[in-house]
């Protein structure tokens, strides 16, 4: 297969036109094209010599949209297709101040909790930096968006697989789609979501980066969490405060929990309780989810009236907390719903 040109940053763009005996100015035709998913047929300000040698070492892109569902929410669920064939999920949420795109960051994951869907099938590969940002790209492409024109304003790495369990890709993502040259996102705009992995938390921190830190933390009673979240047996609530801490004193940034609420499972004040303390002590702000329904596991959201009751509770022990709006339900692109699909 060949190399990916959306996986190279824009130095390696620069050292590629270079050993083509381009002229330096090239590198940032070039790498513009690639951040609008431009084919190198059309990129029409380059030479069709280097468009031809191009074509023949590399592929300009390596996600397209294959279908893509509309909700009754106006919320889009895409299905993007990958060079080798598997197919990703990704949602766009549509708000009043910026559409928010929802990319995954594996085909498939391997922490398998015991709510979500797309560990279902356990983990089949990690995606690239270039294929993650291919997602973006696709995207803002379909709505009519470009460079100076983009249509995506945030990011959330809340599609399939945990992020931090392909850190190394991811990190080097955002330091593509943060750069100025190309879509020139903010980290500021970007929320990663983990279940956790405690020692990733801290290289997140360490290496500059900073996003809004979103733990999946969905109990803050160990052995039902550990239920919930298998991965979470290696990562224990005290460290895991103790990372989200460190987080926020490195970054200065406000970490959110997210905790989806299941029927008599986490739902309770002594609940409520444990979480509050789990918020003690840093700026914290919880998220509240109603679990979204998942053919294959046994799990139900309790009440709205018990949710109601859970978010005050939280906010009688001065604990910051909103109860979050699931897009994309009917579609199975809610919170919990996406998954590995392949083309058959």
């Amino acid at each position: 297969m060949k190399a990916l040109l959306t996986d190279f940053d824009f130095n390696k763009i620069k050292g590629l036109v270079h050993d083509f005996g381009e002229p330096e100015f090239r590198a940032l035709q070039l790498y513009q094209w690639i951040n609008r998913g431009v084919s190198f047929e059309n990129m029409s300000n380059l030479p069709k010599t280097l468009t031809e040698k191009l074509s023949e070492n590399f592929d300009a892109s390596g996600v397209s949209i294959n279908k893509n569902f509309v909700s009754k929410d106006k919320s889009v669920k895409y299905l993007f297709e990958l060079r080798d064939g598997n197919l990703i999920e990704g949602i766009l949420m549509p708000h009043s101040y910026a559409n928010t795109l929802c990319v995954s960051t594996q085909v498939g994951c391997r922490m398998n909790c015991a709510f979500c869907a797309s560990g279902i099938s356990g983990l089949e590969r990690n995606l690239t930096c270039g294929e993650i940002l291919g997602e973006v790209i696709s995207a803002n492409n379909f709505i009519g968006g470009d460079l100076k024109n983009r249509k995506i304003g945030n990011l959330v790495l809340m599609g399939s697989g945990e992020p931090l369990d392909n850190y190394d890709e991811v990190s080097e993502f955002l330091k593509l789609v943060t750069d100025p040259n190309g879509l020139n996102m903010s980290e500021r705009n970007i929320s990663l979501s983990t279940c956790g992995l405690v020692d990733k938390i801290y290289r997140l921190a360490d290496d500059g980066h900073s996003v809004t830190l979103s733990i999946s933390l969905h109990s803050a009673v160990e052995d039902v969490r550990n239920e919930l979240i298998p991965a979470s047996k290696a990562n224990p609530l005290s460290e895991i405060k103790k990372a989200a801490k460190y987080y926020f004193e490195k970054t200065g940034r406000r970490v959110i929990y997210e905790y989806i609420l299941i029927k008599d499972k986490n739902d309770s004040r002594y609940d409520a309780e444990k979480l509050a303390y789990m918020a003690k002590g840093f700026p914290v702000h919880v998220n509240l989810i109603m679990l979204n329904p998942v053919k294959e596991k046994n799990l139900l959201p309790c009440s709205l009236r018990t949710a109601q009751k859970f978010q005050k509770y939280l906010s009688d022990l001065n604990v910051s907390v909103t109860m979050r709006h699931s897009f994309g339900v009917d579609i199975s692109g809610a919170c919990g719903q996406l998954r590995r699909k392949y083309i058959h």
